[in-house]
């Protein structure tokens, strides 16, 4: 066998991608965030509000705890710190009450408000939402512990 029976194989294609394939690509996946961003975007937000919820009724089950050893709530100026640190005035405080034993943010990073005795019941335990203002819509809608 000579070599002109197995001619040269010359390489003709390049490793790599071309331009056009990759603004195809670019195009592509814009097209997928421009449909799926704000659908993602809009179930993040309600998430928040979800959190929120919960940790609302978290709250509101160390309360009802804190209740039944201490016979009340919580004073508004001892806030919900009296959950994980022991007012002076009482004895039977057999705290902390929360696992992580400290005081949880709202999903936005803000303090959640507490007020007893509440005007909405035994304490009033809300937040303020995402623009921590009160009122407001969607996320920027107050979640509170009385409904």
């Amino acid at each position: 066998m000579t070599n002109d029976q197995y001619p040269m194989k010359t390489k003709q294609h390049a490793n790599g991608f071309t331009l056009i394939e990759l603004l195809v690509v670019l195009a592509i996946l814009g097209m997928i965030v421009g449909l799926v961003g704000p659908r993602v975007m809009k179930h993040l937000g309600t998430a928040k509000s979800d959190t929120a919820q919960l940790q609302i009724v978290d709250l509101g089950a160390a309360l009802d705890l804190f209740y039944l050893e201490n016979g009340r709530y919580p004073t508004t100026l001892e806030g919900l710190t009296a959950l994980v640190q022991k007012p002076a005035d009482l004895d039977n405080w057999n705290g902390p009450y929360l696992k992580k034993k400290m005081i949880p943010k709202d999903p936005w990073k803000h303090d959640y408000q507490y007020l007893s005795p509440g005007q909405n019941g035994e304490y009033d335990l809300y937040s303020l939402g995402a623009d921590n203002e009160p009122g407001g819509e969607k996320e920027d809608r107050d979640i509170v512990s009385w409904e």
